[in-house]
């Protein structure tokens, strides 16, 4: 790969870290902060206040995919880019500056909800932006390493999160974060932001996309993305169980190893933080395995992992009694995901013509998050709330044997010339068809 190829990818993951660090600080430090905006009471419940707005955001992820896609169609993925790092420094700035219940009653509870709104419109388009500029950004042959370093950038940022988190826990007193300790991350993730707004703004444009002939009026409309609605519902099904394992093992997993498993906060961030190291140096690995033997291979070798080894995985961890039988665990189960991780971005970008391809991973992307990622979160508390927490694992199984039959169907993407998508789709060729 050349270097302006290498130039275009830092660029695009290092807003995407930022991005998703200012995302998951939210979810990792709940707990600090799930009792500052709603009344005293049950932990579980104050838990589940804080995930449910943490849902919220996600349902306006789809909003975001729209909106941002079409920017991203029309005007370019940089002026995409762009806008969706300036979204989530506001956002953050918002939850850093938010008033507890005791001050201002629910109406703190109302700017963090506002915040999440904005951050879910922000994500929304940010996932689809960078997974086409990635994959346009790179050589055909290494789009699957490329792309890799999507998910790579957005592990890097929850590693962030939880690595600030462990240096919070080493050096301020357990009732100083829960009083203010927990609002220095949100400060941190808007200075960074305004970092990558910086370089983002001198970014290279793909050369697909400049070099794309399509009539201008219909690039970036649902009009022409319901010509695509086939590729569309693709979408959805295939990043049903990928997503939600993954918030299952990313987002969940500090909560369930304290809550569930009674691990210390401090263990139980440090297996995350150790474990998501792992992941994201294997997630380039992947991605070069996929351009050599393809990509469906390794969605369903996911697909199979998690329908199988889901269940046992959790209820194990749910009786993990230390550091190193929970972080061998979820170093396991996050083996198995990033058969999905890994690759998810370009199998999705190599399904949609260059006019369109921006729209076209973005909203139905954000529907499948927003219907099964954001809430997985939710859906696990509730089990356990209900006294049935087992239900849960079986419940992520589920969806991965949803997706499994969608990723046996589906045809190869690997060899597709991203200038000439639309072409094999006119000429007849399903999305839904398998490979020979």
């Amino acid at each position: 790969m050349g270097r302006q190829h290498w130039k275009k990818i830092w660029v695009g993951s290092a807003g995407n870290m930022v991005e998703w660090f200012d995302w998951f600080v939210y979810a990792s430090f709940a707990t600090y902060f799930a009792g500052a905006f709603f009344p005293s009471g049950d932990s579980t419940a104050q838990l589940m206040n804080t995930a449910g707005i943490f849902a919220v955001g996600f349902f306006m992820r789809p909003v975001g995919g729209w909106l941002l896609g079409r920017v991203g169609d029309r005007k370019g993925r940089k002026a995409a880019l762009t806008l969706t790092v300036t979204l989530m420094s506001v956002s953050a700035i918002l939850i850093a500056v938010a008033p507890t219940y005791a001050v201002a009653g629910y109406g703190g509870a109302f700017v963090l909800l506002v915040a999440r709104l904005l951050q879910g419109l922000s994500v929304g388009g940010e996932y689809a932006a960078s997974a086409t500029y990635l994959t346009e950004a790179s050589d055909p042959a290494n789009r699957g390493f490329a792309s890799s370093f999507q998910y790579v950038s957005m592990t890097a940022g929850q590693i962030l999160g939880l690595g600030l988190q462990i240096v919070l826990q080493r050096t301020m007193s357990d009732s100083a974060l829960h009083s203010y300790g927990w609002r220095i991350p949100f400060v941190v993730g808007a200075l960074g932001a305004a970092v990558i707004f910086y370089l983002r703004r001198s970014m290279l444009e793909t050369e697909v996309y400049e070099e794309d002939d399509s009539h201008a009026a219909e690039r970036g409309t649902l009009r022409a993305l319901w010509q695509h609605r086939r590729e569309a519902f693709l979408v959805i099904a295939l990043t049903m169980g990928g997503t939600v394992a993954y918030y299952t093992y990313t987002t969940y997993l500090t909560k369930y190893l304290s809550n569930s498993a009674g691990l210390s906060k401090q263990t139980a961030t440090l297996v995350s933080f150790t474990a998501l190291i792992v992941f994201a140096a294997v997630q380039p690995l992947a991605g070069r395995l996929s351009d050599r033997i393809g990509r469906r291979p390794l969605l369903i070798t996911f697909a199979v992992g998690s329908t199988v080894l889901t269940v046992p995985i959790m209820t194990l961890l749910g009786r993990a009694n230390g550091y190193w039988p929970a972080l061998g665990l979820c170093l396991l189960a996050l083996l198995v995901v990033t058969g999905y991780t890994s690759i998810n971005a370009c199998v999705k970008a190599e399904l949609f013509p260059t006019g369109i391809r921006a729209l076209g991973v973005a909203l139905p992307y954000a529907v499948a998050n927003a219907l099964f990622g954001g809430t997985a979160e939710y859906v696990a508390l509730w089990f356990k709330n209900a006294g049935i927490e087992s239900g849960f694992f079986w419940y992520v199984a589920g969806c991965a044997a949803v997706s499994l039959v969608v990723y046996l169907a589906m045809r190869e993407t690997k060899d597709l010339d991203l200038a000439r998508v639309q072409a094999a789709q006119g000429s007849g060729e399903s999305s839904l068809t398998t490979a020979s």
